[in-house]
């Protein structure tokens, strides 16, 4: 770790207040090519927002192009997951006990916009600590950045006004199982202040069992992280049977699992290792709530061709494979009973006995875009470089498989 200047009563308390749904409040992971099967990094972001309806966008760029995760707007002038041509890709959690915040001011306000400027002209994780050493101070960023690059770095960056705190990946020191987890508190930060720290507990374990047996992978990270169901406070796991009609009534209050109501994408960026090409770093993304999402790879190189399901419609402002995890977020978190009933969300929609819920069903169209994507990539490890009309062409075949997928289980 490196230095720069620059239960269970309080889980009920919490329910009642209604206080575990700040407007950024993320679960992420920076993991070392240690500890995955293929030796290439990966940098994990569930994002949690107010701004649920995401999209993915393509920047020229000052000296990188980039792709990102956006919100649905016009214009957007930030990023909350992205990566460049140089292979250099960061995202975020918000933090809450890093600075103290003052009236007026809004906490974490430049976060977003730090992120576009450094996939703009950061290279490294390197120049990502120059950048931050000459950004003026006060900074007005609060956040845990994750950050890999081509050279096979990984680590985690925890930023305040003024000074920041660097955790390798790579260094067993910082990270002695090879990974570093975050949600919204920051460990450099004010003890036991800050917010996330069930989630963080949920995705510790997870990860530590996986890396101590080499199974972290992006396929990995969407069925047992993005769409983890397991509350470790509460030693529960909605999966395992007991939460099912006729022993309960099928719902459950969305409170501390990795997906939340608020949860408007999930993406894992798979890099390179150290001498491979940039352009083989891969950002496989899932647009809105991560049950009812279905994971796609996309690429830098050619972006412009990238699949128009995953890109903000002109017309209508919003991604349409966004539009159509939307659309069973919606069923899912379907009562509207007075204030906070919105919490509540029906369990046996998402995962039943029968294997009829919708993460179930889209589990199968996850796979298969998995196993087709990854014949294509392993060619391309093999050549050394992205073969553009093998790119098109399963660009082409993902937006008629996965929209006919959407159509076909659930008419939407």
């Amino acid at each position: 770790m490196k230095k720069h200047t620059f239960c269970a009563l309080a889980l009920a308390v919490a329910l009642l207040v209604g206080v575990s749904n700040p407007a950024e409040a993320c679960t992420s992971a920076v993991v070392s090519g240690k500890v995955t099967p293929d030796g290439r990094p990966l940098l994990w972001k569930n994002r949690d927002t107010d701004n649920v309806q995401n999209a993915v966008k393509y920047f020229s760029g000052e000296k990188y192009a980039f792709i990102g995760i956006v919100n649905s707007v016009d214009n957007p002038t930030e990023i909350w997951i992205g990566t460049n041509t140089a292979g250099f890709a960061i995202m975020n959690t918000q933090s809450y006990n890093l600075v103290d915040v003052q009236p007026g001011e809004e906490r974490g306000e430049a976060n977003g916009r730090v992120m576009k400027r450094a996939l703009e002209v950061c290279g490294s994780i390197e120049d990502f600590k120059v950048f931050l050493d000459t950004l003026s101070k006060p900074s007005g960023i609060e956040a845990n950045f994750g950050v890999i690059d081509a050279q096979g770095g990984a680590a985690m960056f925890e930023v305040g006004y003024y000074d920041y705190v660097m955790f390798d990946a790579n260094d067993p020191k910082d990270a002695p199982m090879g990974y570093i987890a975050r949600t919204n508190f920051s460990f450099s930060g004010g003890l036991y202040e800050g917010m996330g720290y069930v989630r963080f507990m949920n995705e510790d374990v997870e990860l530590m069992r996986a890396a101590g047996t080499g199974q972290i992978t992006p396929a990995w990270i969407f069925s047992d992280l993005a769409r983890c169901f397991k509350n470790q406070m509460m030693g529960i796991d909605l999966k395992d049977g007991a939460y099912h009609t006729p022993r309960t009534t099928g719902w459950f209050v969305d409170k501390d699992f990795i997906p939340r109501r608020s949860t408007g994408s999930s993406v894992v960026v798979q890099g390179v290792k150290k001498g491979e090409n940039p352009d083989l770093t891969v950002m496989w993304t899932a647009l809105n709530y991560p049950p009812a999402a279905v994971a796609v790879p996309l690429w830098v190189k050619n972006a412009e061709k990238m699949p128009p399901m995953v890109l903000r419609d002109p017309e209508t402002g919003v991604s349409p494979l966004c539009d159509k995890a939307m659309t069973l977020r919606n069923r899912i978190f379907s009562c509207r009973q007075g204030g906070g009933t919105s919490d509540y969300f029906r369990w046996e929609l998402i995962f039943n006995p029968q294997g009829t819920g919708c993460m179930q069903l889209l589990q199968g169209v996850e796979q298969a875009v998995f196993e087709r994507s990854q014949q294509v990539i392993d060619g391309w490890y093999t050549s050394g470089k992205v073969d553009v009309k093998q790119m098109n062409e399963l660009y082409a075949w993902l937006e008629d498989y996965v929209t006919g997928q959407y159509a076909e289980l659930f008419g939407i």
